[in-house]
């Protein structure tokens, strides 16, 4: 894509928005060839090869295997649904590469959580969206820790005097 700026190319870019996501609905979810049929085939896509592969000679009544057609226009091709292009940011430095106007920002998972808080301050201060602000921290914590809500501890249970 030529280096323009996004002012010009913003209709264009959502109306092909628009092309690629009713696309993205009609596409099939393409998987491998008989993983239906055994446990130990996961459904993760792999050509088929075999000499009498019924996926690979396209019979009707099989899935559909990828090719050409099921592309989306050129102009959005990898970008994020908002229209901007994902950049992976892995330390502060790499923050320095990012246009705030036309690029979104995504820290790799091994970031750990001192580094990646350092990052997302740095993306606060330049103006930067971040598409994995919490990431798995948020889930490690746990929905009582995340909300910030304080639990008081139960009181022991008393006991009636009755043993069972």
């Amino acid at each position: 894509m030529r280096n323009v700026e996004v002012e010009e190319l913003s209709f264009p870019i959502k109306k092909f928005m628009k092309i690629k996501k009713f696309l993205d609905s009609k596409r099939p979810s393409f998987v491998r060839s008989e993983s239906w049929r055994y446990v130990r085939i996961k459904p993760n896509w792999r050509r088929p090869r075999g000499i009498d592969n019924k996926m690979r000679m396209r019979v009707k009544g099989w899935p559909p295997s990828p090719n050409v057609g099921y592309g989306s226009p050129r102009m959005v091709r990898h970008l994020h649904p908002s229209g901007l292009k994902e950049v992976r940011i892995s330390n502060v430095k790499d923050l320095l590469l990012v246009d705030p106007k036309t690029q979104v920002a995504r820290i790799s998972g091994g970031v750990g959580e001192r580094k990646r808080a350092a990052i997302m301050e740095e993306a606060k201060r330049r103006g930067i969206r971040i598409l994995n602000l919490g990431g798995k921290w948020e889930v490690e914590k746990g929905p009582e820790e995340a909300e910030g809500v304080k639990h008081e501890p139960e009181e022991p249970e008393k006991d009636s005097g009755i043993n069972p």
